[in-house]
């Protein structure tokens, strides 16, 4: 009887941990589901991602744009002239430091360092379509 009691007890608490540890993975999921989203509120303040255009261009569809190519958006010359295809490959070197891959672009933005936090930016960017 005691080892069927102890068996019991040991089903009982595996079947907890693992619920418990599948919810911490869960909850790992939505958080980095969500980080592209949270990176891309330090872009948000000049860039819509439904379309429209601000102060800067709209991120709608950039992932296979050409540089310069928002339509009714007025560009610098610098990024007119770039001739670049945002790729993952592309906008993760121009977030990192804008003015090292475009001189002269007009756009007030020192750069994302963190290459976890890009990619997840670019991931999120690549959905908008």
């Amino acid at each position: 009887m005691y080892e069927i009691l102890r068996a019991r007890n040991t089903i009982a608490l595996v079947l907890f941990m693992a619920a418990a540890l599948g919810g911490v993975a869960l909850r790992a999921a939505d958080s980095s589901g969500n980080a592209g989203q949270e990176a891309f509120a330090q872009c948000a303040a000049c860039h819509s991602t439904d379309g429209s255009n601000g102060v800067g261009p709209s991120l709608k569809g950039i992932v296979g744009r050409a540089s310069g190519g928002a339509p009714g958006f007025a560009y610098s010359n610098a990024m007119k002239h770039a001739r670049l295809t945002w790729t993952a490959a592309t906008l993760d070197k121009y977030i990192a430091n804008p003015q090292a891959v475009v001189p002269g672009n007009v756009m007030p933005y020192a750069g994302m360092s963190d290459p976890g936090q890009r990619s997840a930016l670019i991931a999120y960017l690549s959905t908008l379509k």
